[in-house]
């Protein structure tokens, strides 16, 4: 049961870790978005 279990552990980390990064991109894109949109205003 040890010998099963190591394997299930390291790719639900793994999944985290993917998912985790794709969360920060979105967010990074999202910030970005309000960044140029601030700036498009104050040109006004």
């Amino acid at each position: 049961m040890k010998k099963s279990f190591l394997p299930a552990l390291l790719l639900c980390g793994m999944a985290l870790l993917v998912s985790g990064c794709n969360t920060v991109a979105g967010f990074g894109k999202d910030l970005e978005k309000v960044g140029e949109k601030m700036q498009d205003k104050s040109k006004k």
